[in-house]
């Protein structure tokens, strides 16, 4: 179906030996060959890691997709606005034939850093190979058949998808060249602005521009993404200038760059940051203990005082502001009401060391999470510290191993995670990754019999006022069963240095290196 370069040194050749690669091109447009200095980009990242499931820039690879959008390696079809609206990028438009039938037009002045023009073929390809591949985008795009004509493509499903657009801008619908095929080190040749040519999994990723990017030749020649999830490591390189730009900084540090040397990219996400209670573990089974917790978690000192006020705290999975996110409610903190639905379901501190215990059991909650969001470990603290005060012990294992102890529903009752809620701009990607029996990460093995049937409601919903009701109905499902408890979301910031311009931050925290990227000396 594809074949597979190999090594680095396969790429660069077969770059030089296509026509439109540049390798044999005008001179003039290469910084070495005319005698000027390159210009680089060095972009220091948290989260650019096997252990968030990015191991390379291959999106039909786990959640690799995300590095590879992130970094201007691929494009998909649609992409969102600023306000997380659907608009085109490399298709024109669509039509929807009928609930099952969508025929998307194609731009046609678009090529992949391979040369291959970009065609309904390509896309097809494409799209085979990660229905083929990938289970969470089978089962997101339900795409029964295809066709191709020209720039024409189109998509029959299995069951209507009201949804398919917003799932084919998820970043695992990078269109890739299938007949370039994927790299033993998961390089893929995409119609970004830049091109991958090597990578190490966990360290870096070196980009070279593509100087026939259909929209518009970028300015940067080279980039570097280095993975550094170390945040006092990511602070001293962005202050000694080993690296242009920031992604993932400490709250801590912000201070150290609040002067005109810096600029800070800034706006709100719908990355939530929440717990996910554990229905196999005997502890979090009993709903007096998860009301308990979802009451006594301080989420407004959580915000204002660990994360200094960049995050807002969270009613629901979705932000207020969201058509689908305003209409829940949560949990109001009430820890001496926490204190009482315990008492009353048996969990006293009978022996007086601070701790309830039931049955001749401590109530001890085994939290899990993982340190590379640096959110997390201090969510851990401040819930030890508010769940301390009414008797709840708290053991934190704060691990980058978080899939090991997950896989293990014995080990752990409390799973403390972060995630964009609504990366695709619509409420069904939430519900469908995390809450329904049919969730690659209901990890706690939730199950509500009405959230299956309004989920399959949703997934038969056209019409955007119904998915919103559906979605508010859904969330409070989930707030009443106090099977998660949502936090707060993050307000994402990016810091660069002075001269660095085009830097900038998006609500679905997808499109950072970009061709509008410009570096000047400071």
């Amino acid at each position: 179906m594809f074949k597979y370069r190999r090594g680095i040194l396969a790429l660069i050749l077969a770059l030089c030996i296509l026509p439109l690669s540049g390798c044999g091109g005008d001179a003039s447009a290469d910084p070495e060959q005319s005698g000027q200095e390159p210009v680089t980009f060095t972009l220091g990242d948290v989260s650019f890691s096997a252990e968030h499931d990015e191991t390379d820039v291959n999106p039909h690879r786990g959640y690799s997709g995300w590095a590879c959008i992130r970094y201007g390696v691929g494009e998909t079809l649609f992409r969102y606005s600023d306000t997380m609206e659907i608009q085109p990028w490399l298709a024109t438009g669509y039509t929807l034939i009928d609930p099952l039938t969508w025929e998307i037009t194609l731009r046609q002045d678009v090529r992949f850093t391979s040369g291959r023009a970009l065609d309904a073929q390509a896309v097809k390809e494409c799209l085979e190979h990660l229905v083929e591949v990938h289970d969470r985008a089978r089962g997101d795009l339900m795409i029964d058949t295809m066709e191709a004509e020209g720039q024409t493509l189109t998509i029959r499903t299995t069951q209507p998808r009201p949804a398919l657009l917003n799932y084919l801008s998820d970043p695992y619908g990078c269109i890739i060249d299938m007949a370039w095929g994927i790299s033993e080190e998961g390089i893929v040749s995409g119609t970004g602005p830049y091109q991958a040519v090597s990578l190490v999994t966990g360290q870096e990723l070196h980009l070279v521009k593509n100087k026939d990017y259909w929209g518009g030749e970028p300015q940067v020649d080279e980039i570097t993404v280095l993975t550094i999830s170390d945040g006092n490591t990511l602070t001293m390189a962005l202050q000694s200038g080993q690296i242009d730009a920031a992604y993932g900084m400490p709250y801590a540090s912000y201070p150290l760059f609040e002067n005109e040397g810096y600029t800070f990219s800034s706006t709100p996400t719908s990355r939530a940051f929440f717990l996910c209670m554990n229905f196999e573990s005997p502890l979090t089974q009993d709903p007096a203990v998860r009301q308990a917790i979802a009451t006594a978690i301080d989420k407004e000192g959580f915000v204002n005082t660990l994360l200094e006020g960049n995050g807002y705290v969270a009613s629901g999975a979705f932000p207020e502001e969201f058509s689908f996110g305003g209409g829940v409610t949560p949990q109001a903190y009430d820890p001496q009401g926490a204190r009482e639905v315990l008492e009353a379901a048996g969990w006293v501190d009978s022996d007086g060391d601070g701790i309830r215990e039931k049955d001749g059991k401590n109530l001890v909650i085994r939290w899990l999470t993982y340190p590379s969001r640096q959110e997390l470990p201090l969510l851990a603290e401040s819930a030890q510290a508010a769940l301390g005060e009414i008797g709840i012990d708290v053991e934190i294992n704060s691990t980058a191993d978080c899939s090991s102890y997950l896989s293990d529903p014995g080990s752990w009752d409390v799973y403390a995670s972060a995630m964009i809620t609504a990366p695709t701009g619509d409420p069904e990607y939430f519900f469908a990754s995390c809450c329904l029996d049919s969730s690659v990460a209901n990890h706690g093995g939730y199950h509500s019999d009405r959230l299956e049937q309004l989920a399959q409601e949703m997934a038969a919903a056209f019409e955007s006022g119904e998915r919103s009701r559906l979605a508010v109905e859904m969330q409070q499902i989930l707030l009443e069963d106090n099977a998660y408890v949502f936090c707060s979301h993050l307000r994402m910031s990016m810091i660069s240095r002075a001269g660095v311009t085009g830097l900038t931050a998006h609500p679905c925290d997808f499109y950072e290196l970009t061709a509008d990227l410009r570096v000047e000396e400071p």
